[in-house]
């Protein structure tokens, strides 16, 4: 049984940190809780071998990767525990034993003194573990991996054995989540102090497996001496933005959303943002599109009203006297007809989302506006900052941030982890799932963001509450599968999201 200091998913921390902070904070803590740092080491040991019998309960043969730090450390104070327990116990050390320090080698010593085996790398016996625990590299990772360490993590990941991770898999970077050579593929990862965040964004995702959290008994000291900027936001948590509507209410009451793009022959893209946006209980929706689409758009969804318009056509009154609130990009192209439409989207003042070749656009006509939400994939945002997509995977906080410094507004930056920035604070949405990747999700997000807007949600509630809905609507219908999700298959779940 996991001990009740052990979090799991359900109840992971909101609060996420960097690597440093973490670093700087945990000793001041530990000392203001009356904890020694060897302590703190005992009980990150504890709480690993709680996880490891938990999650493997069935495993009698265990290998220890332990490295040449306070990971390490950990690593050796769960080979005892494990020992203890009359577990089958093989622990390699990378390098010399004799190259620990501090409390590290406090706790080798102890694992020496119960009659404990220290091996080579090169002795690690992988066939016969049930379980690796990899104690190799712990937050302080950056940069490259020396070649005894990439050697050693392909060689973990080339087993079909099952792998705990102490306090994150080796070789990712714990502020970032970018993984620069290789790292190690978990099926379980206990975490320390306070959660990494890191692990719950980009190539990460892919490595942690179950993520397991133990404060280690100083929670409230770090959290006090170090305040988060970075938290993790749920539909769970979100949802009373959305509460019971009145008897009394009409549709005049939710918002009028104007949705402008739909270019030749692409008339799907608008017509699924439009459904989004009453799926999601805007008052009324409008499509503005080409006028040769205005059949397909309502004889799909009646519920919509379309106006087609050309160059020589343009009435702005439509979006000054009747729209609560804007979408603009889906199925906008980049024509002369696209770069009309972004030109009254940068003249309005009303809250409007800004989506797909609506960011493309302004990568050539840059504007700042606290009145819109920028939803790019990576792909936009590395044509948006000026750099290459992997840049800004390598560090998607700093893109999200420089993004937001650059454009306004609120800044949704898509992906595994989807992170949305005010200005002030980053909010991460572990929701989604592969089969989202598939053409039309974006407008589907976009429709809900409006839709949430014209009901009079502020940009950052809109934004964070629109990612929880979309995200949770596709996991609800991947349950069917996730490799042929179609975006539109989301509409049913989107429906019962809004009334919680």
């Amino acid at each position: 049984m996991l001990s009740d200091q052990i979090k799991t998913k359900c109840s992971l921390p909101y609060s996420l940190y960097c690597g440093q902070q973490i670093k700087d904070f945990e000793g001041e803590a530990a000392a203001i809780a009356g904890i020694t740092l060897y302590s703190l080491m005992e009980r990150a040991g504890q709480a690993c071998y709680d996880v490891f019998s938990s999650h493997f309960p069935d495993a009698r043969q265990v290998l220890v990767l332990s490295g040449k730090g306070n990971n390490g450390g950990d690593g050796y104070i769960f080979a005892a525990l494990a020992k203890n327990a009359g577990l089958s116990v093989q622990l390699c050390q990378i390098g010399s034993p004799d190259d620990l320090s501090g409390d590290a080698l406090q706790a080798c010593n102890g694992w020496r003194a119960k009659q404990g085996v220290i091996e080579g790398i090169e002795q690690a016996d992988f066939e016969r573990a049930d379980v690796i625990v990899d104690a190799l590299l712990g937050t302080g990772f950056c940069g490259t991996l020396r070649p005894e360490y990439q050697r050693l993590i392909y060689k973990i990941n080339q087993t079909s054995k099952a792998v705990l991770s102490v306090d994150l898999p080796s070789g990712i970077n714990a502020d970032t989540g970018a993984i620069s050579d290789v790292a190690v593929k978990a099926d379980a990862t206990i975490t320390f102090v306070g959660l990494k965040q890191g692990l719950f964004t980009g190539r990460a995702i892919d490595h942690c497996g179950q993520i397991y959290f133990s404060g280690l008994g100083i929670t409230k000291q770090f959290e006090s001496l170090c305040p988060s900027t970075v938290t993790r936001i749920t539909y769970q948590d979100l949802c009373a933005l959305l509460p019971p509507r009145r008897r009394t209410s009409h549709k005049g009451s939710f918002g009028n959303t104007l949705i402008l793009g739909g270019n030749m022959g692409m008339s799907g893209a608008v017509r699924l943002a439009g459904e989004a946006a009453l799926r999601s209980g805007s008052g009324l929706v409008k499509i503005l599109t080409r006028q040769e689409n205005l059949l397909a758009v309502m004889a799909g969804r009646p519920e919509l009203m379309a106006a087609g318009f050309d160059l020589l056509k343009v009435d702005d009154s439509a979006i000054r006297d009747w729209a609560t609130t804007l979408v603009i990009g889906p199925g906008l192209g980049k024509d002369d007809w696209a770069k009309m439409l972004l030109e009254f989207i940068l003249a309005s003042d009303l809250p409007t989302v800004v989506d797909a070749d609506g960011l493309n656009l302004l990568v050539d006509k840059p504007a700042w506006k606290d009145t819109w939400v920028l939803t790019p994939h990576p792909g936009e945002a590395a044509h948006l900052l000026g750099c290459s997509i992997s840049e800004v995977e390598e560090n998607r906080f700093t893109a999200v941030r420089n993004l937001q410094h650059n454009f306004g507004g609120v800044v949704i930056l898509k992906g595994a982890g989807t992170l949305i920035c005010d200005g002030k604070k980053i909010y991460l949405a572990n929701v989604g799932n592969p089969g989202m990747a598939s053409g039309g999700m974006g407008d589907v997000l976009s429709g809900i963001i409006g839709g949430l807007l014209a009901q009079g949600l502020n940009l950052q509630q809109a934004a964070t509450l629109a990612v929880c809905i979309h995200g949770q609507a596709a996991d609800l219908a991947a349950q069917q599968d996730e490799r042929g999700l179609l975006a539109s298959d989301l509409f049913p779940y989107i429906r019962k999201l809004v009334n919680p």
